[in-house]
Parts: C-alpha cells; sequence; structure tokens
C-alpha cells in the first residue's frame, strides 16, 4: 500500500505544473512560478516585475498597493521592480531607470547560471535596448534576469549584465532590487543588521550618518541609503510573528524606505494608509556605481527568505539569523 501511495505522489510531482504563462491584470504578460508544497511566486513580463510571493499558507509576502496602475508606462508600484541603469531621479534619465517599465522577453537562450539542480519553479528573462532607449541611454547591453523559486518557498533574483558595445565605449550604472515586503504593522517592525553603519539620508540633502540604534525602527518617514553592507539583513514583523532574511551578493549597498502619510497620501498609485503595511529594503549598488568595459559582465543576486519567528519573546536571536544559511 505504501508503495501505491509513494508512486501516486511521484505521478502527482511528474504531472505538476513548475511554470505557467497566463494573462495577468489588464491583459499583460505573466508567468507563474509554484512548488509542490504550496509555494507560489508571479512575474510580470512589463518590467520583469516579481507582483507575488507567497507562502505554503497561501499568505502573501509582497506588498502591491491596491492602487497600483498596471498599465504601461506607468512602473508598477509594489513587488520587486527593478532600479536600471539608475536608481534615484538623476540626469536626463526617468526615476529609477526605464528596466522596470519595459516589456521584457523570455530567455530561451540564456546561458547556464549557476542554479541548484532541485529549482525547476524558474524563468529566464531578457532585457536589450530599443531605438528609442538608446536616444535616452547610448548604450547596448544584455540584461539576464533568473527568477527562481527554490522548493523551499525562498525567492532568487539573479541579474546578469553585459556590456555590448561595439564602439569601445565603457557605461555606468547604478542598481537596486525594489523591494516591498507586506507588513502587519509598520510601528511594530524591526531592521536587524544595518547597526553602526552608514547611510545617505536623502531627506537631509544626502547627507552622511552613522546608523545609533540596536535595531531600526519607524514612527515616520525614512528614505536612506546605507553604504556597505553586510550580506544578509533581516526585517522582523513583530504582529506577524514572521522574520524576512534578505540575503545579497554583488550589491554592497541597502535602501530602507517608508513613505509615511504625507507622502502616501501625494501618490496617486498608492492608498493613503498603505504605508502602515508595506516597507522597502532594497539590495543596491548606488554610491559606487559600477563600470563596465565592452564584454564584461556584471551579476547582483538578491535571495530572500521568510521564516517564523516571535522575537519579542525571546524565541529567535536576529544574529542567528543574520549568521545562519
Amino acid at each position: 500500500m505504501a508503495t501505491v501511495e509513494k508512486e501516486e505522489k511521484q505521478m502527482e510531482k511528474e504531472d505538476f505544473v513548475y511554470v505557467e504563462q497566463t494573462k495577468g491584470v489588464n491583459g499583460l504578460d505573466k508567468v507563474i512560478l509554484r512548488e509542490v508544497r504550496d509555494f507560489s511566486a508571479e512575474v510580470y513580463l512589463y518590467g520583469g516585475h516579481v507582483t507575488s510571493w507567497k507562502n505554503e499558507h497561501g499568505e502573501e509576502l509582497l506588498f502591491v498597493s491596491n492602487k497600483a496602475i498596471f498599465k504601461p508606462p506607468k512602473a508598477i508600484r509594489g513587488g520587486i521592480p527593478i532600479c536600471f541603469p539608475q536608481f534615484g531621479p538623476h540626469g536626463t534619465l526617468e526615476q529609477h531607470g526605464f528596466a522596470r517599465n519595459r516589456v521584457w522577453s523570455i530567455d530561451n537562450d540564456a546561458p547556464p547560471f549557476s542554479t541548484n539542480s532541485t529549482d525547476k519553479a524558474f524563468i529566464d528573462l531578457i532585457l536589450k535596448p530599443s531605438d528609442e532607449d538608446m536616444k535616452l541611454w547610448p548604450h547596448k547591453y544584455e540584461f539576464r534576469l533568473r527568477i527562481t523559486l527554490a522548493p523551499g518557498g525562498d525567492l532568487k533574483l539573479t541579474s546578469r549584465i553585459r556590456n555590448m558595445n561595439t564602439d569601445g565605449k565603457p557605461f555606468t550604472f547604478t542598481f537596486a532590487y525594489h523591494t516591498y515586503f507586506a507588513v502587519t504593522d509598520i510601528s511594530e517592525v524591526r531592521v536587524e543588521g544595518l547597526e553602526t553603519h552608514d547611510y545617505l539620508d536623502n531627506l537631509r540633502n544626502r547627507e552622511r550618518f552613522t546608523e545609533q540604534g540596536d535595531a531600526i525602527t519607524f514612527e515616520s518617514e525614512v528614505d536612506k541609503v546605507y553604504l556597505s553592507t553586510p550580506t544578509k539583513i533581516a526585517i522582523l514583523d513583530h504582529e506577524r510573528k514572521r522574520t524576512f532574511v534578505l540575503r545579497k551578493d554583488g550589491l554592497p549597498d541597502a535602501v530602507v524606505w517608508n513613505p509615511w502619510d504625507k507622502k502616501a497620501k501625494a501618490m496617486a498609485d498608492f492608498g493613503d494608509e498603505e504605508y502602515k503595511h508595506m516597507l522597502c529594503v532594497e539590495a543596491a549598488c548606488i554610491e559606487k556605481p559600477i563600470t563596465l568595459k565592452p564584454g564584461e559582465e556584471w551579476r547582483g543576486r538578491q535571495e530572500l527568505s521568510a521564516v517564523p519567528s516571535s522575537y519579542c519573546s525571546g524565541q529567535l536571536d536576529p544574529e542567528t539569523v543574520l549568521q545562519s544559511g
């Protein structure tokens, strides 16, 4: 009998659809990634944009605004926008660059990524410049993005950006995975791992300060770029008894952002009270821009985990979270 059950489970796994291409809001193309233990993620080709990441209980782990506009050329508010070739408002390029509001293609010719052979729920995307993009940013590039939902529910994003210029010119860019985490109550959230690090405060003309607290907590607007940060950061949601662990590679900086009430009300694609239920903690490379010569490639990776925790009752030591794995 046990053998029959085992065979049935094996057949279920073989029939399981790990990757499904379908339509999303306003008919936009999207891809759904699923794992057999009921984890899921959704990726829109518009923006190469992760808009959903759910655990085995169907709980949404990313924040997307109820007022998000799923219509080009507006970037989708929430999830994980890709900021490239710049972070922030600089020069002639639009805020956070153009990668988040271009339509990406499924990359059927992706070169091998170093990936776990057990990962079946993944999608390879590619973005290349259009003629219009070349007028804005006159460089040829290939941006390859692999988005993976691991068997244990971790969400991984790996970016590979290559300079394809034939005129011998290097190019320089900044970058961020602009991740919006869903939290229960922003006033009950702590971020561990950035204490004692220097940061640039965007609310104070990018002045440089050093983080003094033993953790970051929230009681007003915050918009900071932490510099030379550790490879692991923990976001503790006390109300939900959940900790997000962000691991990163090739991305030395970390942005922490919440618009709070006044800016929330000023954004057309963001609910007035939604700031209470989101926090952006972003793996980034901002302070020291990346320069690539023709033929050179840069790689940046972010991996997200969600683990049960009860920090305030002492069941989880955040230092252990940051050091493990």
